[in-house]
């Protein structure tokens, strides 16, 4: 019985303009109520947050099959598509046949309504069949396309940067290491592993940002992006970490540090509004059972002024404060998570770009102010969260460059290659990193990181 061509969805029967005759649906079971006549099954097939309501005939359940009929169960239905007597609903199916495709036993473990978001990491396997991980995967796939989008219709050029790469750009050490040599008896030289004899005949691993190769492909573009995943061997078992996480690179030629800001805000503003026209029901969702209040809040951050403050003026407003703050607050020392929401809670009521940091406290490749304290640094600050993007303007001089590598522990031969935009064709040029799962905690309301990507990689944890 079950043709995949002919298949009808579930979002378009519910938000169906008339009634429909011998229509084929297929979907996992969420419930099933069996009375003496009839039985009423709770029909989802991911296509939006509701279920369609199936009304079969008790005698289609007799069969023995039928028996491995129950919560998680697949099964394909073919009937009428009818106005429904039921409160809450508009449309259901009055079907005269019903196939199981796929049985259940009770063992299944997504019986009960509700549970844990701690138990379902256990289970990511099924846990896209709960309701919040349904709303959570359609808004990371919704928001992935709203990226591409807002890039393509402004020229940025979309370039696929390495996975394995022998740079760490941000120089921290916390990289994944690929390797072919022995791990027991690796080849040595001089007391030390030779990578030479490596299979990339160098020291490599999984890369940590992609910006670097996105500055060298808009020395040629212009305008160019990254979107893809990146790693960090970071031992951190927060709720704001993951060992493998997406990110968002855009690099941009010919641009200062107030354009970065520019181009971050209008494309923050840009998915954030995007969230509440495009993913209305899954929002509704997330207002009323995970984070009361979020689209109110997201529609005051749609339309607010995103403010701008140095760091020199965000460490004065700290200090005058009278708050006594958990983590120190001094010129020099970056900027805590409760210092952030202090200013974009307490003392701007919204979003605020922080600029020009100390350069002790930045990476290398952050462009140097006249002042020779500072670089032209930004993070996006917001309420509730504190940073979520962060760039700079990049450092396009050549010997300054070389400078700042030296004085962070980088040897400039390891990134000729790097150095050579710098020789040959410099310009001025910025560029911003957003976090695709901090985004997405953002904009759901959701808690933890590891429940808005599919597969969490965190330490100790990679088994799915």
């Amino acid at each position: 019985m079950y043709i995949s061509t002919s298949r009808s969805v579930v979002k378009d029967l519910l938000n169906s303009s008339a009634a429909q005759q011998q229509i084929r649906v297929c979907g996992w079971v969420r419930s099933v109520r069996r009375g003496k006549d009839v039985a009423f099954i709770a029909l989802n097939d991911g296509s939006c947050q509701g279920s369609l309501q199936v009304v079969v005939a008790a005698s289609l359940l007799q069969a023995p099959a039928m028996a491995a009929l129950g919560t998680g169960a697949c099964i394909v239905a073919q009937g009428d598509l009818v106005a429904s007597p039921a409160a809450g609903q508009s449309w259901e199916m009055q079907a005269d046949q019903l196939e199981l495709l796929g049985g259940v036993d009770a063992a299944y473990p997504l019986q009960k309504k509700r549970h844990s978001f701690e138990y379902l990491r256990s289970i990511a396997h099924l846990r896209p069949r709960a309701n919040t991980f349904g709303a959570v995967f359609r808004m990371r796939s919704a928001l992935a396309f709203a990226v591409h989008q807002f890039f393509q219709e402004r020229g940025f050029l979309y370039v696929h940067t390495p996975i394995i790469t022998t740079n760490d750009c941000e120089g921290a050490g916390e990289m994944f290491r690929v390797t072919t040599l022995d791990a027991i008896q690796p080849p040595m030289n001089s007391g030390q592993v030779d990578w030479a004899q490596d299979f990339f005949g160098d020291k490599a691993g999984l890369t940590v940002s992609g910006q670097l190769q996105g500055e060298l492909f808009a020395m040629a573009f212009a305008d160019i992006y990254t979107f893809g995943p990146t790693f960090r061997a970071e031992n951190s078992h927060t709720s704001r970490h993951a060992s493998e996480f997406w990110m968002i690179e855009p690099e941009m030629a010919f641009a200062d540090l107030a354009r970065n800001c520019e181009v971050a805000e209008e494309f923050f503003r840009y998915l954030v509004t995007w969230s509440l026209e495009r993913c209305g029901d899954d929002l509704a969702f997330f207002n009323q059972r995970i984070a009361p209040g979020l689209i109110d809040r997201l529609e005051q951050l749609a339309r607010a002024q995103f403010h701008r403050v140095t760091y020199s003026e965000a460490i004065k407003l700290l200090q005058q404060s009278g708050r006594a703050f958990e983590f120190p607050v001094a010129w020099g020392l970056d900027l805590q998570s409760e210092h952030e929401r202090y200013l974009t809670e307490d003392v701007f009521a919204g979003p605020v770009f922080v600029i020009d940091y100390p350069q002790q406290i930045k990476a290398f490749y952050m462009r140097r102010n006249d002042d020779n304290k500072t670089v032209a640094a930004m993070d996006l600050l917001v309420p509730r969260v504190g940073e979520i993007i962060g760039g700079s303007q990049r450092e396009e001089r050549l010997e300054v460059l070389e400078q700042r590598m030296i004085a962070h522990g980088i040897d400039p031969a390891s990134l000729d290659w790097y150095l050579d935009t710098r020789r040959w064709g410099s310009c001025p040029h910025a560029g911003f990193g957003l976090g695709f799962e901090r985004l997405l905690m953002y904009l759901t309301g959701m808690e933890n990181i590891r429940d808005v990507i599919p597969f969490p990689r965190t330490p100790g944890s990679a088994r799915f």
